[in-house]
C-alpha cells in the first residue's frame, strides 16, 4: 500500500510539474532570478536601489519611529503638534531639522510626506502605465479608424500646455475647492499617459510585422490571444522600466503642483513643504532647514528611479547589454 501511493503521488507531482501553468511559473521565476543576478553587478542599478530603498522605507517605517527614537509628530493633526513659540528655530537636539513656520519638527514634515509623496507617485504612475499601454496595444495592432482616433488624442494631448491642463483638470473634477490627494493622482496620471502610449504603439507596429506573430494568425488565433500570450510579454519589459521613470516624474509633477499653491493642503508632501517655506517667509529668513531637506530629497528620488530605470533598460534589453 505504501508503494503503491508513493508511486501515485510521484505520478501527481510530475503531473503537476508538467501542467502549463506551473511551467510558466517556473520560467518567470527563472528569468526574475537572472535579471535580479545582473542587477546585483550593475553600479546604476545598485545606486538607484540603495536610494529607494532608503526613502521607502523612511515612508512605511519612519511615521513608527517616533516611539523609539526622535518624538515625531504628525504635520497633518496642526492643532496637536503646531507650536507658535518655536516658530523657524534652527536645528537642534529637541529638533534635528528645525521647525517650520507652524513650529513643527521638520523632520517630522519629512517623513510624513515622504509616504504621501511615494503614494502619489507610484499610483499616479501605475494610473499612467495601465492607460497608455491600453491606448499604445490598441493602437498600433487594429489601426486604421482606431489608430487615427487614439493618436489624434494622442497628439491633442500632447500639443495641450501641461500646467494649464491639469488647473483646469484640478479645478473641473469633484470635490470643488482645494483639490484632494485622490484628485492629484488622477491629474497627474492623466495629463502623462501619450508619451507612454507613443512608445507602446511604436513597438506593437514593429512587433506585429514579425514571423511568430504571422504564424499564430496562421494557426486561428485571435487578436485576444496574440495581444496577451505573444505582443504584451515582448513589450512589458519597455513597458515596466517606463513605468519606474515615470514614477519619478510623477513625484516631480506633483511637486510642482503642489509648490505653485495647486496641492493638498490636507496632506504633506515635499512639494508642499517648498510652498509654505516659500509662501510663509522661510526663503526669506534663509531657513535652510526648511528648504534643503525636501528639495534634496525630490533630487535623490529622481535620480535613483532614474538610475533603476536605465539599469532595467540595460538588463532586459539584450542589444543594449551587448553594447
Amino acid at each position: 500500500m505504501r508503494g503503491a501511493a508513493a508511486r501515485s503521488f510521484a505520478r501527481f507531482r510530475e503531473g503537476l510539474s508538467r501542467s502549463p501553468r506551473v511551467e510558466r511559473l517556473t520560467l518567470a521565476s527563472h528569468r526574475l532570478l537572472a535579471v535580479l543576478r545582473i542587477l546585483r553587478h550593475s553600479r546604476k542599478g545598485m545606486t538607484g536601489v540603495a536610494i529607494l530603498t532608503f526613502f521607502i522605507l523612511m515612508g512605511v517605517v519612519g511615521p513608527s519611529l517616533n516611539w523609539w527614537f526622535f518624538p515625531l509628530d504628525d504635520p497633518n493633526d496642526v492643532l496637536g503638534s503646531s507650536d507658535p513659540t518655536s516658530i523657524l528655530e534652527p536645528f537642534s537636539w529637541e529638533h534635528p531639522l528645525g521647525t517650520d513656520e507652524r513650529g513643527i519638527d521638520v523632520l517630522s514634515d519629512l517623513v510624513y510626506g515622504t509616504r504621501t509623496s511615494l503614494l502619489i507617485g507610484f499610483t499616479a504612475a501605475l494610473i499612467t502605465m495601465v492607460f497608455g499601454t491600453l491606448v499604445g496595444l490598441v493602437a498600433g495592432y487594429f489601426g486604421r479608424a482606431s489608430d487615427e482616433v487614439l493618436m489624434r488624442t494622442t497628439d491633442m494631448f500632447l500639443a495641450l500646455p501641461w500646467i494649464p491642463l491639469a488647473v483646469i483638470l484640478a479645478s473641473v473634477l469633484p470635490p470643488e475647492g482645494q483639490p484632494a490627494l485622490w484628485k492629484i493622482i488622477l491629474v497627474i496620471g492623466v495629463t502623462s499617459w501619450p508619451i507612454t502610449a507613443r512608445i507602446v504603439r511604436s513597438q506593437v507596429l514593429s512587433l506585429k510585422e514579425r514571423i511568430f506573430i504571422e504564424r499564430a494568425r496562421s494557426v486561428g488565433a485571435g487578436s485576444r490571444h496574440i495581444l496577451g500570450r505573444h505582443i504584451f510579454p515582448n513589450i512589458f519589459p519597455l513597458v515596466f522600466a517606463n513605468m519606474i521613470l515615470a514614477v519619478s516624474v510623477a513625484i516631480l509633477s506633483e511637486a510642482f503642483l503642489a509648490y505653485f499653491g495647486l496641492g493638498n493642503p490636507a496632506s504633506v508632501t515635499w512639494g508642499l513643504m517648498l510652498y509654505r517655506a516659500q509662501f510663509f517667509g522661510g526663503f526669506a529668513s534663509r531657513a535652510w532647514w526648511y528648504i534643503v531637506p525636501p528639495g534634496l530629497s525630490i533630487a535623490l528620488v529622481v535620480v535613483g528611479f532614474s538610475l533603476l530605470s536605465y539599469a532595467l533598460d540595460d538588463i532586459l534589453n539584450p542589444r543594449l547589454r551587448r553594447r
